[in-house]
């Protein structure tokens, strides 16, 4: 498998701007007369004494020393041309709203009302909130299904082939890059047919910061030359939880991004997130490649072990076909645990509350244990351990397990057109044929199940109470017991 070739940095990156400013900042004896109210932690002594001094003092707002994340000229701007640079990307965005707005302002600066977009099924629920916000039309890329483990795979090349030729007005195609599970699709040839076709071609990689700085990893995407990517950097890149990035290539006017992002993201921007990303993007661009050579070794060490103990399939590259599964991330450790008995949310309930051990999440056939930057082998061996006693106290006969985790929809509107439409509540049970008109997923992985403008079928009801059954974290719906759907009148 050829893998990318990473760009050359040509800045600094010692550099840390942002983290550099704040430094100055605590030393200086400044008065605050503005906000945060709680004024450098006095007014909130318990908050203080959790969070530490050292952190509420840097939360802070935005003055001239510090720059402004809505229109930066100063700290913040060079804390974003390092984090383009480090990418290789043209430019980079800090974004404080999550992935999920940097997802949104991807879709967003390209697409509006009544406009195509080509898409994946098995997209994040913040893909098709950002549909349901400017009115876009999904064309979906149904992916093949591994039937062994139930999950869906990436998009072959020939179904993005036709969908481009059967929609040759769409104006861009959407990869995962990789899914949850770490499957890639064939990134740089989806690229060059969306560019043949004068299409953008967006990448939500939302689990791929790694792919930037380790060595024998999938392309990313601006290696692949896509316009856009929306980069996670607080899943494996090591910042603070809700702190991501937006990269876009040398065909995307920033400028226009810069107003779609301050359409949604907050104007308060938190020092703490941006300083988290400043020094993470540092950390990375200075020893990524040696950190994410470990992790990987890891998941490779990982994925051998739990296969020796029988049962469960930790499944990696082996999986490679060349299409639907183009490439695989190495630092996943995706395990199926259906062949024991038991449904992945099983195993997670049982990790968690036997063993003290937390893992990324569980579903209907599979877990997922998240290996990044921060874990050490010895917590590794614990995993392997706990899921070897499980094996032996829990295993049982697999007969009447679910086996698919993913089910094509039938979709009658658009997204935007069932949000906002008239529509009642139904019981789950009398909703088979109506059409839904809000979100059912199970969280993580925020794949929804049921999305706005598609059709409720039998086998996507008995998915949902037998998920329910079995312990999945099911959100969406109005209803908080889920009991009963909104359905279009």
């Amino acid at each position: 498998m050829k893998k990318g070739k990473k760009k050359e940095m040509k800045m600094d990156q010692n550099k840390a701007p942002i983290y550099e400013a704040l430094q100055k900042f605590r030393q200086m004896r400044v008065v605050p007369f503005d906000v945060p109210g709680h004024k450098h932690g006095r007014g909130n002594p318990e908050l203080t004494q959790f969070l530490g001094e050292q952190c509420v003092r840097v939360d802070v707002n935005s003055m001239k020393p510090l720059d402004n994340l809505c229109h930066p000229i100063s700290v913040i701007r060079e804390a974003e041309q390092l984090t383009a640079d480090a990418f290789g990307a043209a430019n980079g965005f800090l974004m404080v709203g999550g992935t999920t707005s940097s997802v949104q302002t991807m879709v967003l600066s390209v697409c509006k009302r009544g406009d195509k977009i080509i898409l994946p099924r098995n997209v994040h629920r913040s893909v098709i909130n950002a549909l349901v916000l400017c009115g876009a039309v999904p064309v979906y890329v149904n992916p093949d299904v591994d039937k062994r483990l139930g999950i869906s795979l990436g998009m072959k090349r020939e179904q993005v082939a036709r969908a481009i030729e059967k929609h040759p007005d769409a104006v861009a195609v959407l990869v995962n890059n990789p899914t949850y599970y770490g499957i890639c699709s064939d990134l740089r040839a989806i690229v060059e047919m969306a560019h043949d076709a004068g299409m953008y071609c967006l990448a939500d990689e939302a689990h791929g910061t790694h792919f930037y700085f380790g060595e024998n990893m999938p392309v990313s995407a601006m290696e692949a030359g896509a316009d856009m990517a929306a980069v996670s950097m607080h899943k494996s890149g090591g910042s603070l939880t809700q702190s991501s990035l937006l990269l876009t290539g040398p065909n995307i006017n920033p400028g226009h991004v810069r107003q779609i992002i301050n359409l949604t993201q907050t104007t308060s921007g938190s020092y703490l997130l941006m300083s988290s990303l400043d020094i993470s993007r540092r950390n990375l661009a200075l020893r990524g490649k040696e950190v994410f050579a470990k992790v990987a070794a890891m998941a490779h060490y990982g994925r051998e072990e739990i296969n020796a103990i029988g049962g469960y399939y930790a499944f990696g590259e082996e999986l490679i076909n060349g299409d639907s599964v183009f490439d695989f991330d190495p630092t996943k450790l995706s395990v199926h645990t259906r062949d024991i008995g038991l449904a992945g949310i099983e195993v997670y309930d049982i990790l968690r509350d036997e063993y003290d051990i937390q893992i990324e999440f569980g579903d209907i056939g599979n877990i997922l244990a998240y290996l990044s930057i921060g874990d050490r082998p010895q917590d590794l061996e614990r995993l392997v351990s706990a899921l070897a006693e499980i094996h032996r106290r829990y295993q049982k006969d697999s007969s009447g397990l679910f086996s698919q985790e993913y089910i094509d929809p039938e979709v009658v509107i658009s997204p935007q057109e069932a949000f906002y439409a008239d529509k009642k509540s139904v019981p789950l049970e009398e909703s088979i044929g109506l059409v839904c008109s809000e979100f059912v997923m199970c969280y993580p992985p925020g794949i929804p199940i049921l999305a706005p403008g598609e059709r409720i079928t039998k086998g996507i009801l008995e998915y949902i109470q037998y998920a329910k059954e079995k312990g999945c974290s099911m959100t969406g719906p109005e209803d908080p017991e889920i009991l009963k759907i909104n359905v279009l009148k």
